[in-house]
């Protein structure tokens, strides 16, 4: 018999109590930097430097960080279920804690691609130097989808949610999109579950749970609903 199928959606929110930063958290700066500094393609041309030594210090704060108790929470659920984590973060905790099938929306802080071929991709675990050349003579630049860039990764996203028999949500503001749309591509009559220390604003539905609560504490209750059913 087969697994139900359950498609997690991720924010920051999951990874704050990793101690990793969020925008919301931080009056829409993210270690005082402004997000039109350090994260779309004008600063990059503008200023790689910046960017490159912004970028080499949230590497080394995710190299520091460790998996929380909702990281590990997810992973758990794979023992019931056939979970698919999509994450807006470019860490790597959820692989950390042990979760199996995971889509970086919005990239990964370890790789690095060519300014000229997205598709021209590296592993990157220490600091980047500024100017390095990529074999197609591009330059190497963090593997990010920076703002004003499309998400290569959400039409894949939109394809499993829909498959979703379960749909959960954790630690997102759902204000970020395309990414916050796929709530509302879900199958209609499935439960939705929301986990969030503030929940934000979701359309009414009789299969819709809220649980407002830190990622680590909400996930407690989603393993007490979803482990162990009948």
């Amino acid at each position: 018999m087969s697994k139900p199928h359950l498609v997690v959606l991720t924010g920051a929110g999951i990874s704050a109590e990793s101690g990793l930063r969020t925008f919301r958290d931080t009056d829409g700066l993210w270690e005082g930097y402004a997000i039109e500094e350090v994260a779309t393609p004008r600063a990059w041309r503008r200023n790689p430097k910046l960017v490159l030594d912004f970028y080499n210090m949230r590497r080394r704060d995710v190299r520091a960080a460790e998996p929380n108790a909702a990281h590990k929470a997810l992973a758990a659920l794979e023992a019931q279920y056939d979970v698919t984590v999509i994450t807006q973060n470019i860490d790597d905790l959820h692989e950390r804690a042990g979760s199996t099938r995971i889509i970086h929306l919005h990239g990964e802080i370890f790789k690095m691609r060519s300014d000229r071929d997205e598709t021209l991709v590296e592993a990157i675990h220490d600091d980047m130097p500024e100017g390095a050349l990529a074999p197609d003579g591009g330059w190497w630049r963090p593997h990010i989808v920076w703002f004003e860039e499309p998400v290569p990764m959400i039409g894949r996203a939109a394809q499993v949610t829909a498959s979703a028999d379960i749909f959960l949500v954790v630690g997102t503001s759902l204000q970020v999109y395309p990414a916050a749309g796929l709530i509302n591509m879900a199958p209609a009559g499935v439960p939705v579950l929301v986990v969030d220390k503030k929940i934000p604003p979701v359309a009414p539905s009789p299969h819709l749970v809220l649980i407002e609560q830190p990622a680590t504490l909400g996930m407690q209750e989603v393993l007490a609903r979803l482990l162990n059913r009948p």
